[in-house]
């Protein structure tokens, strides 16, 4: 039985990216973060519609448009086909666990 809470490789150095299901048109992955952001200047840049959960933990996202949301347990947004964002922030002394559903 697999449990969205397992996090048993868990490294505060490294991200984990678990990809949970995948077929043609979607994508769920996994990811636990601990103090991990985006590095200076990048943005990603997706082919992909991106519907993201933060279900424990905290983090903040930001836009190219300079828009920034602070995403605590139960906030998702969803992200659009190459709009430009980025990892700004997670929280460092505890994991973020972030469900995110990638989709065409």
């Amino acid at each position: 039985m697999n449990n969205l809470f397992s996090t048993a490789n868990l490294n505060p150095a490294n991200e984990i990216v678990d990809i949970l299901l995948e077929s043609t048109n979607i994508r769920i992955e996994k990811i636990v973060s601990c103090g991990q952001a985006s590095p200076p200047g990048f943005m990603y840049d997706q082919d992909e519609n991106e519907w993201v959960i933060v279900i424990k933990g905290s983090a903040i996202v930001s836009f190219e448009d300079g828009k920034k949301h602070k995403l605590n347990p139960g906030n998702y947004l969803n992200i659009t086909a190459h709009q430009k964002h980025r990892v700004d922030w997670t929280l460092p002394d505890q994991e973020t666990l972030w469900l995110a559903v990638f989709y065409k």
